[in-house]
């Protein structure tokens, strides 16, 4: 996943969980966050962050903040609409999928991805992670009763013949793995445990980020 352009600049503020002020070209702008989770410990005044500019006619604001470089060094994709895009590159990319379908309707959730090969049937949710803490990846950063609920989809799906898949696409490079965040969410995490023990795959996805690209490394 590329981005058409990308523009560097230091994050000020965030007045709220839709933008944020950066100085960008010797000036204060206002953005947009693609990510409305809390991020409060990569989004700090005075560090490093990347916007594109969509371009799209009517927009309040000019830039989309996606990118943002921690005190660590390490760089971090932002984007929440990222993860899925990102995968189902990498699903097309594997050639091992007859078909592919995302936004799959099941239950009452949707499922981000719904795949066939031969005979087998898969569902596969993804979620993206941006909070990492001594190099464990960790998710949520903010309660997600509808993560919950998409879990325990799968749980029944598996009972009921799919493959069955939890993914977690890895918005920043030095993390293998992605642990539930049961401080900020326990039951997330008993829902994790459970799906483990139903069978449900757990995918780590790791990625190469850049400032203007995510991809699936793995």
């Amino acid at each position: 996943m590329r981005y058409d352009n990308i523009t560097k600049a230091t994050f000020l503020k965030r007045p709220n969980r839709f933008i944020a002020e950066v100085e960008v070209d010797g000036h204060t702008e206002v953005v947009h966050v693609k990510n409305t989770g809390r991020c409060k410990e990569l989004l700090i005044p005075g560090c490093e962050v990347w916007l594109t500019a969509p371009g799209t006619p009517g927009r309040k604001t000019k830039y989309d903040l996606v990118a943002v470089k921690k005190d660590n060094g390490i760089l971090f994709n932002i984007d929440s609409q990222a993860p899925n895009k990102v995968a189902k590159e990498w699903l097309e990319e594997s050639g091992e999928y007859t078909y592919i379908k995302p936004e799959y309707k099941y239950g009452d959730s949707r499922i981000d991805f719904y795949m066939e090969r031969g005979q087998e049937k898969y569902l596969m949710e993804v979620k993206g992670c941006t909070l990492e803490i001594d190099g464990m990846g960790y998710f949520p950063d903010a309660p997600t009763e509808r993560g919950i609920k998409h879990i325990h989809e799968l749980i029944k799906a598996k009972e009921k013949g799919f493959n069955a898949m939890l993914a977690f696409v890895i918005q920043m490079e030095g993390v293998t793995e992605v642990r539930p965040n049961v401080d900020t969410h326990p039951e997330f995490g008993q829902a994790m445990a459970e799906a483990r023990k139903a069978g449900v795959d757990i995918l780590f996805l790791t990625c190469r980020v850049t400032p203007d690209t995510l991809k699936i490394s793995m």
